[in-house]
């Protein structure tokens, strides 16, 4: 089992950048998968990326592509995301997720953190 808790969210200006961590407990961190979702009021929650356990593999939504950079420091058991050109669509409170193994999905994820909100202002 992991747990996650994420932290680095705020509120920044259309067009900065904030970057996200998330720190997961125990010695296993290194045979999950890490993905990066995100919940908008009234929307569903979507997700945003996705990194393979060993770092070396990684997938992007299409909305983020080129914007957002997800990487991890297994040593230090930590997930990463940076976010650069944001946009007042990008609002939303972003959860950091492990699944096991090393398929890079979009779904399967067993354990989530509690959320951080990001907020874009226009």
């Amino acid at each position: 089992q992991v747990q996650l808790v994420e932290s680095g969210g705020g509120l920044v200006q259309a067009g900065g950048s904030l970057r996200l961590s998330c720190a997961a407990s125990g010695r296993t961190f290194s045979t999950y998968t890490m993905g990066w979702f995100r919940q908008a009021p009234g929307k569903e929650r979507e997700f945003v990326a996705a990194i393979s356990n060993s770092g070396r593999r990684t997938r992007y939504a299409d909305s983020v592509k080129g914007r957002f950079t997800i990487s991890r420091d297994n040593a230090k058991n930590t997930l990463l995301m940076q976010l650069n050109s944001l946009k007042p669509e990008d609002t939303a409170v972003y959860y950091c997720a492990a699944r096991p193994g090393d398929l890079v999905l979009t779904f399967g994820y067993d354990y989530w953190g509690q959320g951080i909100q990001v907020t874009v202002s226009s």
